[in-house]
């Protein structure tokens, strides 16, 4: 793992139900490929190789558009590690599950 990056996707649109199926849509896309991820509140944070998580980032736009969505952003945080030294999801969260 050299790299996490952090996306949250907020549709445009007062209809909650058309939200939900923008989100649940990209989520399903990122359980698709087999990377690490843990879904939040407001985000949903991925692990593993920069590339892959880039390739994984540029399909985002398009699993929108595929589920209806027409008006929406995406926004990312990117942590990259060129030594494979960075944190995990585990290490920055698991002490605060309950």
């Amino acid at each position: 793992m050299n790299a996490s990056v952090a996306v949250q996707v907020l549709p445009m649109y007062p209809e909650k139900q058309k939200v939900l199926a923008v989100v649940d849509a990209v989520i399903a896309y990122i359980k698709s490929t087999g990377i690490n991820y843990e879904v939040s509140a407001f985000e949903t944070t991925m692990e593993g190789d920069y590339d892959q998580l880039m390739a994984i980032l540029k399909e985002i736009p398009i699993v929108t558009a595929k589920a209806g969505g027409t008006s929406q952003m995406v926004c990312a945080k990117i942590n990259y590690f060129p030594e494979d030294t960075g944190l995990t999801i585990a290490d920055k969260v698991t002490k605060f599950k309950h």
